[in-house]
């Protein structure tokens, strides 16, 4: 019987690493962390031929030299876990750079193959590149792909499982000279007394050593001998200083490019084209550092007038009559039969109240998701984050802090899972902090609700005032965390900023399988999120509101009422000083999202089934404003709170965060309500 193969897809960023993985797996995927690490970890199965196949998608990188944790994640797995095949995909229009990658892959000892991916985009550069002669010179097979439209992926995954069949791959092996041979032979000798609980290849590890790899530094200290071997490293270093006449990991680096080199210099041509290509073009209007920022923000507002216009008023009408029909019918059904007045409370106000009132924005949900994936997938969002570089360097922040805001739009968690790849602590520390300030999906479903409910038939010229006051709120998030930025930069983290290096991938037609694959991946984690912890809060919300037992349900005098009661005066002067309101927010510790389940519970037991109209007895315009403002600025979600403890191995820092965060959610609502009430607005 055919074995079972894990094969792991290793390569630089933006080389086409994930539409291949997405081609390979369709929706058969699962996203997770690494064990003990925060960096995404994603996996996929597909049936190829009989075999049954795990696909891991490794994270981005470089290099394995250890200097983040996307590489020390992609490192470990390959030399721990031990994948059957490692498939290394090359952009083929970068072939030399990203054949750095490969040499470090084939220095594990790992079954290679290379994926010459983007062969398409190679060809309309005029680069020719003689594959049978470089798979020659590499000692490897070489498949020319082009991911998006799955040409050359059955070939590749042929040959991926003839190498996983072979006892072990010829490897191609970089000449660094005699002496480094030497000394490597030398560490190699005093890290034999270890071999029995060395994790690593002991001549990659002391390859490893001899350019200074902090990381497995620290792994080596910590093993029995491991003081008597570094210092073992130290004296050959200090030879290789006197034999090579400067540090022997630049020589290293040196000796890779030009086995590079050497392997390409016959295989590949290139043919200089003098015209512009079409990315240059656009990127002449896009990046222009005049129109550069005013495009990113008319993208981001028709992307939030499509979302709340298409998404939340078509498509999410639609599903809200739905589920209010549904509720009738079950309420009616469970009546006709008997059902004690508790269970059918439970049911019609707990169940489709709380929860089928976030299930309602789903549409909005996917609507945004798909038009993100599609500004991904087109190669803008690089863009974008090279824009808004120049806008974080002006104030003294680093520019992926840019990245980490764009990311932390679609979820807090991923964007400061980003800040990793941040070498800087005080660069790092800054962007964990100020990321959660950015409105996201779950705060989306909130702004839905009352947008609905007071902005979503009035127009501004010819665009939706529900959508400019969303996009209005994105861009107050960014000028807080900018601001948040700049004070924590001044004032708490010391230290220089380091430099933005980013490369633009070239402009993609996406295609329409890879988008699903984006938006559908991003969406069930709202649905998960609704199934749960929204859930589980309605249920607690409800239960609260009907004891104790005679009380009125969901009045001012069951439990719930009591601590919204004790908790309103505090959001008094914000205008929104009811006792529903203070207890939505507590919830909206939980889940933004938690907050119009909170309300949709309480409202659906006390004035009935339509949380719209209930919103509109209890507000105004401008303390919806306000509302919405708060939400914004305030406390994010346990999810988000664990993970800023996790990044920064600090609970004092998370701590900060969600208590700076309240603060600064109060003092923006207060304003907001305090500065319309003074200009005449209700």
């Amino acid at each position: 019987m055919s074995k079972d193969l894990v094969i792991a897809l290793a390569g630089n960023p933006n080389c086409g690493k994930t539409s291949m993985f997405n081609e390979l797996t369709g929706a058969k995927q699962h996203v997770g962390n690494w064990p003990g690490v925060t960096v995404e970890k994603k996996e996929g199965t597909l049936k190829f031929e009989g075999r049954n196949l795990t696909v891991v998608d490794l994270p981005g990188t470089y290099s394995l030299g250890a200097y983040s944790e996307d590489e020390v994640v992609a490192c470990n797995f390959i030399l721990k876990d031990k994948p059957d095949v490692v498939i290394n995909v090359i952009d083929s229009t970068n072939l030399e750079r990203n054949l750095y990658l490969t040499m470090q892959l084939l220095e594990t000892g790992a079954k290679v193959i290379l994926a010459l991916n983007m062969a398409d985009e190679a060809k309309k550069k005029n680069i020719q590149i003689n594959v049978k002669e470089l798979s020659k010179q590499l000692n490897l097979t070489i498949i020319p792909t082009v991911a998006p439209r799955g040409e050359g992926i059955k070939e590749l995954m042929r040959e991926a499982i003839k190498l996983s069949e072979k006892d072990k791959s010829s490897v191609y092996k970089v000449d660094y000279g005699k002496d480094i041979e030497k000394e490597i032979g030398s560490i190699k000798e005093a890290m034999s007394q270890n071999a029995a609980t060395l994790e690593y290849p002991a001549e990659w590890a002391a390859l490893r050593l001899l350019e200074n790899d902090e990381y497995i530094m620290k792994y080596i200290s910590a093993q029995e001998d491991g003081e008597k071997i570094n210092n073992k490293v130290g004296k050959s270093i200090e030879r290789l200083i006197s034999a090579i006449g400067y540090e022997p990991d630049t020589f290293i680096i040196d000796k890779r490019y030009e086995a590079i080199s050497d392997a390409t210099k016959n295989c590949v041509k290139k043919e200089e084209i003098t015209e512009e290509t079409t990315s240059d073009k656009i990127d002449k209007i896009v990046t222009n550092k005049w129109l550069g920022i005013p495009i990113f923000g008319l993208i981001m507002f028709f992307m939030y007038q499509i979302s709340i216009s298409f998404g939340n008023g078509f498509l999410g009408g639609i599903l809200g009559d739905g589920m209010d029909a549904l509720g009738q019918f079950l309420g009616s059904t469970l009546a006709s039969i008997g059902a004690p007045k508790l269970l059918v409370s439970f049911v019609t106000d707990g169940l489709i109240g709380g929860v089928g009132s976030v299930i309602v924005f789903m549409p909005m949900i996917l609507t945004m998701y798909f038009l993100m994936s599609l500004l991904e997938d087109s190669g803008y969002m690089s863009r974008a984050a090279y824009v808004m570089d120049k806008l974080m360097s002006s104030v003294g922040l680093h520019g992926k802090t840019a990245i980490a805001l764009i990311l932390s739009s679609g979820c807090a968690v991923s964007g400061i899972m980003s800040t990793r790849t941040l070498e800087s602590k005080k660069d790092r520390m800054i962007a964990i902090l100020i990321s959660p300030f950015m409105s996201c999906p779950a705060r989306l479903v909130v702004y839905g609700v009352f947008v609905a409910a007071f902005f979503a038939d009035k127009k501004v010229g010819i665009f939706n005032e529900g959508g400019l006051i969303i996009f209005l709120l994105y861009v107050l998030g960014i000028v807080v965390a900018i601001l948040m930025g700049k004070f924590y930069s001044k004032k708490v983290f010391k230290g220089d900023t380091s430099y933005f290096i980013m490369e633009l991938p070239p402009y993609r037609l996406p295609t329409a399988k890879s988008i699903f694959v984006h938006m559908w991946e991003k969406s069930q984690h709202f649905l998960t999120r609704a199934g749960t912890i929204i859930l589980g809060v309605v249920v607690i919300v409800w239960a609260l509101s009907n004891l104790p037992f005679g009380v009125e349900a969901g009045s001012q005098h069951s439990i719930l009422g009591i601590i919204g009661t004790f908790i309103a005066p505090v959001f008094a002067p914000a205008g929104f000083g009811n006792w529903q309101s203070g207890v939505a927010l507590i919830t909206g510790f939980a889940a933004k999202e938690a907050v119009i389940g909170t309300l949709g519970t309480i409202y659906g037991v006390a004035e009935g089934p339509h949380l719209i109209g209930a919103i509109q007895q209890a507000f105004t315009p401008l303390t919806a404003l306000s509302f919405m403002v708060m939400t914004l600025l305030y406390v994010p979600c346990v999810a988000t709170i664990g993970t800023i403890k996790k990044e920064t191995n600090s609970t004092k820092w998370a701590v900060v965060s969600a208590v700076v965060s309240c603060l600064i959610g109060w003092v923006g609502a207060v304003l907001v309500f305090q500065i319309g009430t003074l200009l005449g607005f209700k």
